[in-house]
């Protein structure tokens, strides 16, 4: 018996992290739903969901309980497979790269010895990250691209034309700002020396910055606007532009697999959301804390993680900010900014740290 529990433990806790990190992702995304739902009810004078529970709390469960229920219509002239394929891309790329987060700092004071058939032993800290990997940065951008492909393999499934032309339109938009994304991160690359999302943490800790938003802000900027238009939000949300193609590419799509669009966006969101804070806001860092509480011990954890969940929460109320204050850009303005402003500014930016970098070295 000691044996078989000793086999099967390490897989358990690894099963519960991401149990957990990913149950947390997804009522963090259900609630920013219906916070969008209230902040947009607020500026634009209105009450917003308020019957389903106490001030409309349990809103997202109604609302998932209605896809569930409603009747899916699938077209008679869709690629079938494909169709039913493309909405299971765009949400399991959204929520691959959570694996790789750090959501706050390893425990290192607790003794584990307490634990049954000596399962304790060994044990020296405990990561709040599900995996820690040499390139957290460039799987983080690979698996977020890749979900451009439920996207296009949507729009060109539903063998619809409006459908077919959010998907072109999402394609060509993920491409023009995806350079800029790319390049804006390189500064923060070189100033950490690291690909790997907690050495650029640590890196922030060790810098007489704290956090890289302070010389990389201009990274900073190029990276969030780029992070609007990968996400198909307003002021860039031509793919699924209403006024012009209907709902784009998910036209065709409804009940749960419509859900799983719906998912994928906000997930995104989030995704996005915690790469801007990682990389720029020093992650669950908080400056002076660990004159505070002991660095390493589960109560300076545990504000790290409070801390981290509120720099994204408020990136997320921005997304929600901007939502009900900027209307939608033309689709050649959205391709004229990124190719002729914000990738030149990216590089330019990447220029200029190569240039610090390398005085600096001397």
């Amino acid at each position: 018996m000691e044996e078989i529990v000793k086999t099967i433990f390490p897989f358990a806790v690894i099963g519960l992290g991401i149990f957990l990190a990913f149950q947390g992702v997804l009522m963090i995304v259900a609630y920013t739903v219906l916070a969008e739902r209230k902040v947009l009810g607020w500026i634009q004078g209105r009450i917003g969901p308020n019957r389903v529970g106490p001030w409309g709390l349990l809103q997202p469960f109604a609302d998932l309980f209605k896809f569930i229920f409603k009747e899916d219509i699938v077209p008679d002239k869709s690629t079938k497979f494909i169709y039913y394929l493309a909405p299971v891309v765009a949400l399991t790329c959204a929520l691959l790269p959570i694996v790789v987060y750090p959501f706050g700092p390893a425990i290192t004071t607790v003794d584990w010895s307490f634990l049954p058939y000596g399962l304790g032993e060994g044990i020296r800290e405990l990561p709040l990250t599900i995996a820690q990997i040499d390139v957290g940065v460039l799987y983080v951008l690979g698996i977020t691209s890749v979900g451009v492909y439920g996207i296009a393999l949507a729009g060109w499934s539903s063998n619809n034309k409006y459908s077919l032309m959010g998907g072109l339109r999402s394609s060509a938009q993920m491409i023009s700002y995806e350079l800029a994304m790319g390049a804006s991160i390189i500064g923060v690359v070189m100033l950490a020396g690291s690909l790997d999302l907690n050495t650029i943490i640590h890196a922030q800790i060790n810098s007489p910055f704290k956090w890289f938003i302070i010389p990389q802000f201009v990274g900073f900027f190029v990276f969030l606007i780029a992070a609007f238009a990968e996400t198909n939000r307003i002021p860039f949300d031509l793919p699924e532009a209403e006024t012009e193609l209907v709902a784009g590419f998910h036209t065709e799509y409804s009940a749960l697999k419509f859900a799983l669009f719906f998912m994928a966006e906000y997930v995104n969101m989030f995704t996005v959301s915690v790469m801007i804070v990682t990389l720029f806001l020093g992650g669950w860092y908080v400056p002076g804390l660990g004159k505070i509480l002991e660095p390493g011990s589960i109560p300076y954890a545990l504000v790290s993680h409070i801390a981290f969940l509120g720099k994204i929460f408020a990136f997320l109320f921005l997304y929600i900010w901007i939502r009900g204050t900027l209307p939608r850009f033309r689709f050649d303005q959205l391709m004229n900014f990124g190719w002729k402003f914000l990738l030149p500014v990216a590089l330019g930016n990447v220029i200029l740290t190569v240039i610090i970098v390398y005085f600096l070295n001397i």
